[in-house]
């Protein structure tokens, strides 16, 4: 009994070794994995605090890379512009400056053009890119898109063109009659002629100047700061009040019709001179002996209930290439009429301005040679009221000639 108990005894301290013994080494084997190796300080760099915090409210597109080349952190945006695939940079102009800048720790800047994503077609994408030492052997890219901000920059040297040309030819012609008229002082007849021509011409002038100052009041004001309900009938006879000369010499008939008692919310200047300038456009390109009409109706629809106002013509129309640029400054469908008109190209550009910043939105329906129709669709009164006092910070990108939820306005044939 006793050499069995000794055994038995043996046996179990013996397996309490081995099981102590095999519990260190498993310790000692995961506290050994644990523990980090040059391999593993080599391939997994880690962001110095508070980078990865400062990368995420970057607006700019944020890019690390480690001495492999390998990204080690990228923003979305840097996905969305394509400057990273496969975990690599994918711009070999910006892969060679962030190399450069490893092996010389220099700063270094550069605007670049890159395709769009995707396509080798349509406008580039233009970008600044800045590189710079992050840590001892990491390097951070961040990348600027300036697209939007080179398009702005070339619409306003187009403007700047635009406006030096426009004010230039009336100028020009002031000088040469001026000249003329010194020419012919002893020919009664020739200097009331061009006497006349420089009425005309400074009138013009005239006109091109208070448009520019009303582009840049519509462009700038906000009109919803001095808003009050605004009768419809009201600015369709002050439209047709501001045409009645043009027309009647032209033996053009002005109609009026629609919905009565309708009001819109806003600037009453700024409306008027908006439903004014569509009513002049009609009247300045119908032919002698047609018809234009101005038709008023509320609709309801889900967005709220809005007014429209559909100014129809009979004159030569609007091709299909240019319904998509008649709202651009300067721009003229028939630059001869415009011309022999007195026409500045910006009044469509003013409703432009004056239906966004109203919260609305204007669109045009033409065929070549059987006429246009330009509709204004406003918020209606009540329901503009209320919600710009729920949101004052209303968005002003409204739409031109985009499509609409609403029915558009049918071209009438002839107007009573």
């Amino acid at each position: 009994m006793d050499v069995n108990a000794a055994v038995a005894a043996a046996a179990a301290i013996a397996g309490v070794l081995t099981g102590v013994i095999a519990m260190l080494a498993f310790r000692w084997s995961e506290r050994d994995q644990k523990r980090p190796t040059r391999t593993s300080l080599h391939t997994d760099p880690v962001l110095p605090p508070g980078v990865d915090t400062v990368l995420s409210v970057l607006r700019s597109s944020a890019v690390v890379l480690d001495e492999a080349d390998a990204v080690v952190k990228a923003s979305s945006a840097a996905y969305a512009l394509g400057l990273v695939r496969g975990g690599k940079l994918a711009v070999e102009p910006m892969l060679q400056m962030t190399r450069d800048t490893r092996r010389d720790g220099e700063i270094r800047q550069v605007e670049l053009d890159l395709p769009r994503r995707g396509t080798g077609r349509g406008e580039a994408l233009a970008v600044s890119a800045r590189v710079a030492p992050l840590g001892s052997r990491l390097v951070l890219l961040l990348v600027e898109d300036l697209t939007e901000a080179r398009r702005i920059e070339a619409v306003r040297r187009d403007f700047v063109a635009n406006v030096s040309h426009e004010l230039k030819t009336p100028v020009g012609a002031l000088s040469l009659l001026s000249e003329a008229v010194m020419d012919a002082s002893d020919d009664p007849e020739a200097v009331q002629r061009f006497a006349g021509r420089m009425q005309i011409e400074a009138t013009r002038l005239t006109n091109l100047v208070q448009e520019l100052i009303d582009l840049s009041r519509v462009q700038n004001d906000d009109p919803l700061e001095d808003a009050e309900p605004v009768r419809v009938d009201e600015l369709v006879a002050e439209a047709i009040d501001r045409c009645r000369h043009q027309a009647g010499a032209k033996q053009i008939t002005m109609a009026a019709g629609g919905a009565a008692d309708l009001h819109v919310w806003g600037n009453r200047g700024q409306l008027a001179a908006a439903l004014g300038n569509l009513v002049e456009n009609a009247v300045n390109y119908s032919p002698a002996r047609t018809r234009v009409g101005i038709a008023a109706r509320h609709v309801t629809a889900p967005g709220g209930d809005v007014i429209e106002l559909a100014v129809t013509d009979q004159g030569i129309g609007i091709s299909e290439k240019d319904k998509e640029r008649v709202f651009e400054r300067f721009y003229r469908v028939d630059p001869a009429r415009s011309r022999a008109t007195g026409g500045t190209g910006l009044g469509l550009a003013i409703v432009k301005h004056v239906v966004a910043s109203h919260g609305g939105e204007v669109t045009v329906w033409s065929a070549e040679g059987q006429g246009s129709t330009f509709t204004l669709r406003l918020p209606e009164a009540g329901a503009a009221r209320d919600r710009a006092q729920q949101h004052p910070d209303l968005d002003d990108e409204a739409g031109t000639t985009e499509s609409s939820p609403y029915e558009p306005l049918p071209a009438p044939e002839v107007l009573p």
